[in-house]
């Protein structure tokens, strides 16, 4: 059975429900997200993409639990999400900052399974096969700074696979390496999507890698965002960088997805928003 077929009918695992977030301020709250509403089904790999400053990260830190919600509803499993999940992993933009300089590989990895009070034995397999999973079974005793940025960003995907979660949340997981490490990483997560059957959402700035990587791309307006639109990605799999950009329908997803933000970025301009 296809995984498409897994999903058909399947009860969502997110569910995002007219979720608002607002700050407060001396001028009184500031409203960064306005009324979100959509759903992930369980093995997707969805994709948020907006405009610069439109609360992708912020909804992606309400989602993981880091930041309350000031309105709506979250829910994972049919469950009510008031806090970090068991069964939700998070890998940050910022591997230099996710990642401990003074402890090993190894040990970066192992962390949040020591919190979590599991057996050492447990722990080391586990660990073990994260990063085999991610090409660093070499790696366990160097330490991030003797690595590269690619490298480090490795081992916090290591690092969130290891605690075997049933969602992945990527925020810019990409966007502070070369356009040569950052494919490189698009595919591995690809790879270990399709070998894990995990739920993966994903948040870039980047419309050619929303489009590569995911089932669907939902678009978020400027702040305080909206969903403007929620896009198929009817693409064929598995996904070859050159390949799969070749085809037709890749520039015409490109193209959609690409003037829903252009199209936000102006209204937002033409109101003088900045």
């Amino acid at each position: 059975m296809t995984k498409d077929h897994d999903r058909m009918g399947s009860a969502p695992i997110l569910e995002v429900r007219g979720v608002t977030k607002s700050y407060p301020s001396r001028q009184g709250d500031v409203l960064a997200v306005r009324s979100i509403d959509f759903t992930v089904s369980p093995g997707e790999f969805v994709s948020v993409v907006g405009p610069s400053g439109c609360g992708k990260t912020t909804l992606m830190m309400c989602i993981a639990g880091l930041l309350p919600i000031s309105g709506g509803s979250l829910s994972f499993r049919g469950r009510p999400m008031d806090g970090p999940q068991e069964g939700v992993a998070v890998v940050f933009q910022d591997y230099s900052r996710s990642l401990f300089p003074w402890l090993t590989v190894e040990k970066n990895v192992a962390l949040p399974l020591k919190d979590r009070g599991l057996p050492r034995a447990e722990i080391r397999a586990r660990v073990t096969q994260a990063l085999e999973m991610v090409g660093l079974g070499h790696a366990t005793r160097l330490y991030p700074w003797q690595l590269s940025g690619g490298m480090q960003q490795r081992v916090a995907i290591a690092r969130g696979l290891a605690g075997r979660p049933q969602m992945l949340i990527m925020d810019e997981p990409f966007a502070s390496v070369d356009a040569q490490t950052r494919a490189n990483l698009e595919d591995l997560v690809l790879e270990i999507w399709a070998e894990t059957g995990t739920t993966v959402l994903f948040v870039t700035h980047d419309i050619d890698e929303a489009v590569y990587l995911s089932d669907r791309v939902v678009v978020l307006s400027q702040g305080p965002s909206v969903v403007l639109a929620d896009v198929a990605v009817d693409l064929p799999r598995p996904r070859d960088q050159i390949a799969t950009k070749q085809i037709p329908l890749f520039g015409e997803l490109r193209a959609q997805v690409f003037g829903l933000v252009m199209s936000a970025e102006r209204r937002t301009s033409l109101s003088g928003v900045e």
